[in-house]
């Protein structure tokens, strides 16, 4: 490949891609439009604290009062008490239509001193998943800060039932890397797959095949620009959320994997696509067949883990998920390992669909 030439190409591809309003929207505004309506709706803030029933059996002893006060101070849930003279806690929430609850058990207080584990009860609802999200990332933050400030770090205080969360898990945390991934699947992909069809359709392959640029060099250029798209959505997201919604997300090292290499697997799957389909409006069917599924199982705008059991295996054949939970683990984790088993899955499925694709394509038709 000859840098020069893929130099030369690169603006001119970029500038016909921003004389495109569809493609422009769904790349960068689009992506803020939803930031900006599932914020609204899900961010925590004021009354959107979810509300949380609490049975302290260890009564006011200092420390079940510690950590209902640090508890309190994550923001996420509000409290009300229930007596333990109501008995059984899920069967008082279920019959009083409460979906949230905790249970500090009896000897809590001692059990922490003795650095002794003791376990806590969380029960949500199923059916209400944004707001168990918030109680049991709550919990488990509370339960961190306890640990670290009563046991020098000691796992001590273990939360049954609680998700993998941060220690200040919202909702918002959740939603920014998946709209990033959501931005990268869907720039790439239609926009692709609308380009490999009716570029072979119009026979403008067949044209760039009479100039020196070659299709490695073609591609190139497409990548890298896409590549751009990829880090300029990702900044407006995040700018976004953390400046309207206080996400606690932040771009870092571990989050340059994925964007690199999601982009790269989706110009791939849209060549790919594109190319096997013999007109563009099949090709737009064919997108839409491999996209839409992407869009919402991958975790785009829920945690993966907040889905049904049986649900849970399709969304991890999807190449979005291993992008998106690479980006939970780089961007509100920092959990490297989790980084890099996401990162190899999303460089080996790029390079299938790269070496796929780049069988199928031609410049020239048969």
């Amino acid at each position: 490949m000859n840098p020069r030439r893929i130099l030369a190409y690169f603006p001119a591809f970029a500038k016909g891609y921003l004389r495109n309003p569809l493609g422009l929207f769904f790349s960068l505004i689009f992506p803020i439009i939803l930031i900006l309506i599932f914020g609204a709706v899900f961010s925590n803030t004021g009354s959107s604290a979810a509300p949380l029933a609490v049975q302290n059996l260890d009564h006011t002893t200092p420390a079940s009062q510690a950590f209902l006060a640090a508890l309190n101070r994550t923001g996420a849930v509000s409290m009300s008490f229930v007596p333990a003279s109501a008995g059984n806690l899920s069967q008082y929430l279920a019959a009083n239509s409460l979906s949230s609850g905790l249970v500090l058990p009896a000897g809590f207080s001692s059990d922490v001193a003795n650095r002794t584990p003791v376990r806590l009860v969380v029960y949500t609802n199923p059916s209400s998943g944004a707001e168990a999200g918030l109680v049991q990332g709550a919990v488990q933050g509370a339960a961190a800060a306890s640990n670290l400030a009563l046991a020098h770090g000691t796992e001590v205080i273990l939360p049954v039932g609680v998700n993998v969360g941060s220690s200040s898990f919202k909702y918002i945390d959740y939603l920014v890397p998946g709209l990033i991934g959501f931005s990268v699947l869907v720039s790439p992909m239609f926009s692709m797959v609308n380009i490999s069809s009716t570029w072979k359709r119009d026979k403008l392959f067949r044209q760039l095949a009479l100039t020196p640029l070659t299709r490695s060099e073609w591609l190139t250029a497409t990548i890298i620009w896409y590549i751009l798209l990829a880090f300029l959505s990702a900044v407006l997201l995040v700018g976004v959320g953390r400046g309207l919604f206080g996400a606690e997300v932040t771009i870092t090292w571990l989050s340059l994997p994925f964007l690199l290499l999601a982009p790269v697997l989706f110009v791939a799957l849209g060549l790919l696509a594109g190319s096997v389909s013999s007109t563009p409006e099949s090709a737009g069917v064919i997108g839409n067949i491999i996209t839409f599924p992407m869009m919402f199982l991958s975790g785009t705008f829920f945690p993966v883990s907040l889905f049904p059991a049986w649900l849970v295996p399709v969304a991890r054949v999807l190449p979005l998920y291993y992008v998106i939970s690479g980006l939970n683990a780089a961007m509100i984790f920092n959990d490297p390992a989790t980084v890099y088993a996401n990162a190899l899955v999303v460089l080996l499925v790029a390079a299938v669909f790269a070496l796929l694709a780049t069988r199928v394509f031609r410049w020239r038709e048969d």
